[in-house]
């Protein structure tokens, strides 16, 4: 095991270059199973959420080529199998979308309940709707969702809830149904309208990706095909936000300024100064900050995503800032962690009130969750002093070479390997 070292207080210069979407590649992977073809996906992140999926696909029979780092080519022809046991799926989350893929390749899939972060209940409820609704009988036996179908035959779907993971599986399972499929009050995140524009480059017919409405006319049959994925816009913020923390001066290079522009508009709230150009943004800051107000909300409102890492901002911030989630019920939980790097925060349900405080401190801390780590660092490069952060495996889920990224713009960041005799500390 290993943890990070940071000696903070180091201000970020230069430029970074921002990774492609894990949002996007782990749907848009578990959606070439579809195609029975070989298909080629250009800018993938080196991530451990990707190569966890792409691991479970090699075990059900595909043929994975690595071309390079950041390109795969995949062959699910020989995949024989319709059943992922929990020995595949405990360590990723998005390994749900493999339902709606092999429901729509086999009219049938047996698929273990998923792992990941935890940070409240994430019931696969809107998911198991969606297919019946499609005419399939889905049912959670053993840990295990059990979805069969004679055919899936496409219908009107109306989402009680806005739901990234259930509006991509019905989108995997529908493409092949037959008839129209229609989806209301669906996700509109960036990584759905990549999802579904791979969808269409394999020759599906999805249209309305991107707005509350998205309509499947349903086809036979999908083929291979070669495919670039978006940037990542929550490693891209992260970046932001860390360039901002410390009072550096970072340019974000390979991002599509528009799907930031929620995360833009509340750093130049908090007096961060922010320079869009076609596709790099660059963050100035001179390290102090304004308070403001925050609600997380589904696309294109406020990520829930970047909660964590706007908080450790506004904990440094002048005045008193509130902070509502409003996509899950318990991701407040990182915020101790924060308090022991002398953060004033008093939590209330969903709901947390910041209050400024000159600097934060180095201290022992933990990753709880992917983005809860990516926060953790942020505080690190902040604080004065030595954070130590342990539980660095949610953060490479999610962001590739993140150190490497982070020691290029100046940070003092390194691994460092916990002994097995280290009992390490007890943030409880």
């Amino acid at each position: 095991m290993e943890k990070l070292v940071i000696h903070g207080g180091n201000r970020l210069f230069g430029e970074v270059e921002i990774s492609g979407a894990k949002n996007a590649a782990v749907a848009i992977i578990p959606a070439t199973l579809l195609a029975q073809d070989v298909c080629r996906l250009e800018n993938i992140p080196n991530i451990s959420d990707v190569s966890c999926m792409v691991k479970i696909l090699s075990q059900m029979g595909a043929e994975v080529k690595y071309i390079n780092k950041h390109t795969i080519e995949i062959n699910t022809k020989s995949v024989n199998s319709y059943i992922v046991p929990h020995e595949m799926t405990r360590q990723l989350r998005a390994s749900y979308y493999l339902i709606g893929a092999l429901l729509g390749r086999y009219n049938r899939a047996k698929v273990a309940l998923p792992g990941g972060c935890n940070f409240g209940v994430r019931p696969m409820d809107l998911h198991i709707r969606g297919f019946e609704l499609l005419g399939a009988n889905a049912v959670v036996e053993n840990a295990m969702i059990n979805a069969t179908a004679d055919h899936l035959t496409g219908s009107p779907i109306y989402m009680d809830k806005v739901s990234v993971g259930a509006t991509i599986n019905i989108m995997l399972a529908a493409v092949k149904a037959r008839g129209l499929t229609i989806i209301e009050n669906a996700a509109k995140e960036p990584h759905i309208v990549d999802l579904a524009n791979f969808l269409n480059a394999m020759g599906a017919d999805v249209r309305g990706a991107g707005t509350d409405v998205i309509k499947i006319h349903g086809v036979q049959s999908l083929h291979g095909c070669t495919y670039s994925i978006i940037p990542d816009q929550i490693e891209a913020g992260t970046y932001m936000v860390a360039a901002a923390a410390s009072g550096g001066d970072v340019i974000v290079k390979n991002v599509i300024p528009k799907h930031l522009e929620s995360i833009t508009a509340k750093m130049i709230e908090c007096g961060v100064e922010i320079t869009e150009y076609d596709d790099a943004v660059r963050v100035k800051s001179n390290g102090e900050f304004k308070r403001c107000n925050l609600k997380t909300m589904p696309h294109p409102g406020f990520p829930t995503d970047m909660q964590p890492q706007m908080a450790v901002l506004l904990s440094i911030a002048k005045g008193t800032s509130v902070v509502s989630e409003g996509v899950w019920d318990n991701r407040f939980k990182y915020l101790d962690q924060l308090i022991r790097m002398g953060a004033n925060v008093q939590v209330d349900g969903t709901i947390a009130v910041i209050q400024g405080v000159p600097e934060l401190t180095g201290a022992p801390v933990r990753a709880d969750d992917l983005r809860a780590g990516a926060a953790m660092i942020i505080a690190g490069l902040a604080a004065s002093g030595i954070t130590e952060i342990e539980d660095i495996i949610y953060i490479d889920r999610g962001y590739e070479d993140y150190v490497e990224k982070l020691r290029n713009l100046g940070a003092d960041i390194y691994r460092k390997e916990i002994k097995e005799n280290n009992v390490g500390f007890n943030a409880g």
